[in-house]
């Protein structure tokens, strides 16, 4: 018996050998070409920041509280109404209708991989998630609920959110507040983290992106996407005109709504048409696109990008492989947060 487990062992080990060298085969028989499109990638685009805990009690808190739907005027709507988790965060609604049947005049723009951006909302007027999750609610538009003492009221009626707030703040000897409200939403957003195909191929893993894919990156690169669509998130990490090349922008979108972005905010002329850049994370599953979601398809998307921001115009090849690009930009939905 011991003879056989000893044997066993040894073909354990010789096979684990093999597998590792030929691990490091394929390292070594890496591409020139792809070595490179690594590097130059690293230069620019990084790895997802380590998402939240969605295990703690004040994450558990924020996704009980994103679903919701006793938070509204009608009693039919929460975060997920328009930002559901199931579809990646979208509607895949030019606008979304509130609660009696309005349509706001922004697109709902996806809460996945939101936890590192620079700003919340398209004209950035929320400095973070937290901030960012007290809007929606008190909008007349959206949400509809009068005030943060009738959201305070449907909280404290409720025998299980006394104990999960307790729980999430257990400090505090009243821990029903908006503020706690909106610490914990946003804390569970924060897990709403989806790492993707062109994650693993930062790390070296070049087969995870095929041949298009790898030429599409290089033409996203070359083509100058990367003036705004940097970082983790390939965007989400400032705020651009939109038409900066060639605008306003609303003469190639055929958008009605001729919305001035950040502008409204500041009256600032240096502010006019701002907006804050788009993720392309999960791309493919999040049309329309742009603020105003007057571009139905990715191809459209991109043949206006790269002519009003970079004033270049893009065959039908080049469009192709960049949206086959985007495609390794896609995640899977976290199974916690459904």
């Amino acid at each position: 018996m011991k003879k056989l487990l000893f044997v066993g062992i040894a073909a354990f080990l010789v096979l684990s050998s093999c597998t590792n060298q030929g691990s490091k085969q394929v390292d070594k028989t890496m591409s020139e070409a792809d070595t490179k499109l690594i590097e130059t990638a690293k230069i620019y685009f990084s790895k997802l920041p380590e998402p939240n805990d969605p295990t703690t009690p004040m994450a558990l808190l924020g996704k009980k509280l994103y679903y919701d739907e006793t938070l509204s005027a009608n009693g039919k709507m929460s975060c997920n109404t328009c930002h559901p988790i199931s579809n990646y965060g979208v509607d895949n609604e030019r606008t979304s209708l509130g609660h009696d049947g309005t349509r706001g005049t922004r697109n709902s723009p996806t809460t996945f991989n939101a936890y590192f951006h620079v700003a919340q909302f398209w004209d950035g007027r929320s400095p973070d998630l937290a901030d960012q999750a007290k809007g929606p609610i008190l909008n007349p538009i959206e949400m509809g609920m009068k005030g943060v003492e009738d959201v305070v009221s449907v909280l404290k009626n409720s025998a299980e959110y006394a104990e999960m707030f307790k729980k999430a703040f257990p400090e505090q000897s009243d821990p029903i507040t908006f503020d706690n409200f909106a610490l914990a939403v946003a804390d569970f957003e924060g897990t709403l983290a989806t790492p993707a195909a062109f994650d693993a191929f930062l790390d070296g893993a070049v087969t995870m992106l095929d041949e298009d894919q790898k030429n599409g990156l290089s033409l996203f690169i070359e083509t100058g996407c990367i003036a705004c669509h940097i970082g983790p998130g390939l965007g989400g990490n400032m705020m651009q005109r939109f038409g900066l090349v060639h605008g306003p922008y609303w003469e190639f979108t055929g958008s009605k709504l001729q919305d001035e972005g950040k502008f409204a905010l500041t009256g600032s002329e240096a502010d006019k048409n701002v907006f804050k850049t788009p993720s392309l994370r999960n791309i493919e599953k999040t049309a329309p696109y742009f603020h105003d979601g007057s571009a139905g398809s990715l191809e459209e998307a991109v043949k206006i990008m790269s002519y009003t921001q970079l004033g270049k115009e893009l065959s039908q090849e080049e469009i192709t492989k960049m949206i086959s690009f985007f495609k390794s930009l896609t995640g899977k939905i976290p199974e916690h947060a459904i």
